[in-house]
């Protein structure tokens, strides 16, 4: 499998992971994630860490008072060709501090950009949090979500390396059927074609 993009440069791909501390089981899982996708297609990838982000850009209202390291994480957020976008579950949604970073993204820089969810948490219980919580924030967006999101139960995981061979599974199966559709989408906004309303 691999995607053709435009002048054949690799597949820009950017991991936001929205847990608060180090190490985590959630950016264990875009990790993991991030590596898949360069096992199987040429790619650049990028890591944003909110944990270590976070002191930058808590106390910012406005996009012009964050400081320089998150106004370039922003705009690696908006020229990805793909963004891998996980949080740990707290308090039945995703951290303050994830959605706070997004808040800072235009609200137009990602239209069509595909958005592959992932999260991580104490059960399964949790699990709806991808259907619940971060597609319709990719959704307002209008972000492409990929149709296999993955999560991962605090189980998954041995010293904070993802070790379920089910979990490694839908990975896999998560990216093997997105790839289709980023190549698609990457060529939709490559194109100059403009819809008129």
């Amino acid at each position: 499998m691999s995607v053709v993009l435009p002048n054949d440069r690799p597949l820009r791909v950017v991991g936001v992971s929205g847990s608060l501390h180090e190490p985590s089981r959630t950016t264990a899982l875009v990790r993991t994630i991030l590596e898949r996708i360069g096992e199987r297609v040429p790619a650049e990838t990028t890591l944003i860490e909110v944990a270590a982000l976070g002191p930058s850009f808590a106390g910012a209202l406005r996009r012009d008072e964050v400081a320089p390291e998150v106004e370039q994480a922003l705009q690696t957020i908006e020229s990805a060709d793909l963004i891998v976008a996980a949080s740990p579950v707290y308090r039945a949604s995703f951290t303050g501090l994830f959605k706070h970073l997004f808040d800072f993204v235009g609200q137009y820089e990602l239209v069509g950009t595909p958005v592959l969810v992932a999260a991580t948490g104490g059960g399964e219980r949790h699990a709806l949090i991808l259907e619940h919580q971060l597609r319709p924030l990719f959704g307002f967006f209008q972000a492409l979500t990929l149709p296999i999101g993955v999560y991962a139960s605090n189980s998954d995981f041995t010293d904070y390396e993802l070790t379920s061979p089910d979990v490694v599974r839908r990975v896999g199966q998560a990216v093997d059927r997105s790839l289709p559709l980023i190549e698609q989408a990457s060529a939709i906004r490559s194109s100059e074609y403009v819809a008129t309303w």
